[in-house]
């Protein structure tokens, strides 16, 4: 498993290239803003693009997966309680109101205890509410990715 950590987006939010070096395949997560940047740099390491995962439904963090989705037909992934919540009018306008790009909905939703794999590498779904319904951080190779469940410094 190979990581790379971008801060992206003005406000700053960690995105994460998680790739399989054995298949090339690749997944995204969080990628909150400098979209082109992003695949620029998943298509630097010759990664093939499979899924964006969305750690919880705040549009700091969804902002760039319909730009993303775009560049490189990549499926997005969100816990199924905050797909729903993405899609309510009240959230695509909330997006809009701070200048951010709604998300697409997910073409996959997960659960708690659902894998995502890439290649050799599968991520744990661990659904972790309270800072969204449908937050949840991801857990594999001893590494657990945590979107705004945990906060840096915080």
């Amino acid at each position: 498993m190979e990581i790379e950590q971008i801060q992206v987006g003005f406000m700053a939010v960690f995105c994460y290239i998680v790739g399989c070096t054995a298949t090339k395949e690749a997944l995204v997560i969080d990628p909150a803003g400098d979209e082109e940047r992003i695949v620029r740099r998943i298509n630097e390491k010759g990664y093939h693009l499979r899924y964006i995962v969305t750690t919880h439904g705040h549009p700091d963090h969804y902002c760039g997966n319909a730009r993303v989705k775009e560049l490189t037909g990549a499926k997005i992934i969100m816990h199924k309680l905050d797909s729903l919540h993405c899609q309510r009018p009240q959230s695509v306008e909330m997006a809009r109101q701070f200048g951010l790009s709604p998300s697409p909905p997910a073409d996959i939703e997960v659960e708690d205890g659902d894998k995502i794999a890439i290649g050799n590498v599968t991520l744990e779904v661990i659904h972790t509410p309270g800072h969204s319904p449908g937050g949840m951080c991801l857990l594999g190779g001893g590494n657990v990715f945590t979107g705004d469940t945990l906060f840096v410094g915080g």
